[in-house]
């Protein structure tokens, strides 16, 4: 069975209705990045920081994967599929995919402010109420804090995601400005027999010795073309 990786990032989500950072009209328009978005914003101003990710949490409950999250979770059936996301949503894991990189983090869980990768501090939030409190505690005692990894922060599942890119067949970026390291620097562990996709409608900046073959389209559209193409009829 071939190995099949994906790297997903905001433009995989969109069309779900969760708002992206980047474009015009997204959430760094609304809220600077070093606010929200850094280690040193979380140490200045934590109540803002965390009712801004439980603001997104009760977002994130109404939406559902949409047709693009779907197509990936049934490629499953005939390819051995790993999910590498810029993402912090849980629209891959809701469409049925079952291995899944969480690069930046995971909007429903929390975890420590002292020590935010200890995986004994790390807890999923309950779907009814996913907020985080001031004064809720995390296992080790210190405040609780979105699982997020923000700008500042090392990304600890870079190396396992570069070791899934190194084995792939096929690589299928969707969504994603490739412009945001390190996960765009992934790109550079294919191996040599490796195919390169690109699904995006904009125009990507990218390395043009890869080969790559962009599918102008959105996420839904632009799996259902891949999907023609990876199990033609």
């Amino acid at each position: 069975m071939k190995k099949l990786v994906f790297l997903t990032g905001a433009g995989m989500s969109a069309e779900s209705g969760i708002s992206t950072f980047r474009d015009s009209g997204g959430l760094w328009e609304k809220y600077p990045v070093e606010a929200v978005a850094s280690i040193e914003g979380y140490n200045r101003n934590p109540e803002l920081v965390q009712n801004f990710y439980n603001m997104r949490r009760t977002e994130l409950k109404k939406v559902t994967p949409n047709e693009g999250h779907k197509l990936v979770a049934c490629l499953e059936k005939d390819y051995d599929v790993t999910v590498i996301t810029q993402n912090v949503d849980d629209l891959h894991e809701r469409a049925g995919s079952h291995h899944i990189i969480h690069l930046h983090g995971e909007l429903m869980k929390a975890t420590s402010s002292r020590h935010p990768n200890d995986p004994n501090c790390i807890i999923t939030l309950p779907e009814d109420n996913p907020i985080i409190h001031m004064g809720d505690k995390a296992k080790d005692g210190s405040q609780l804090r979105p699982f997020i990894v923000w700008f500042g922060e090392s990304v600890p599942m870079i190396e396992p995601a570069a070791k899934e890119v190194e084995k792939a067949d096929i690589l299928v970026v969707i969504g994603t400005s490739l412009n945001v390291y390190p996960a765009a620097g992934l790109l550079n562990f294919t191996n040599s027999h490796c195919k390169i996709y690109l699904i995006d409608p904009q125009n990507v900046p990218y390395n043009p010795n890869l080969g790559i073959l962009h599918i102008m389209k959105g996420a839904s559209e632009g799996m259902k073309e891949l999907c023609e193409i990876l199990n033609p009829r």
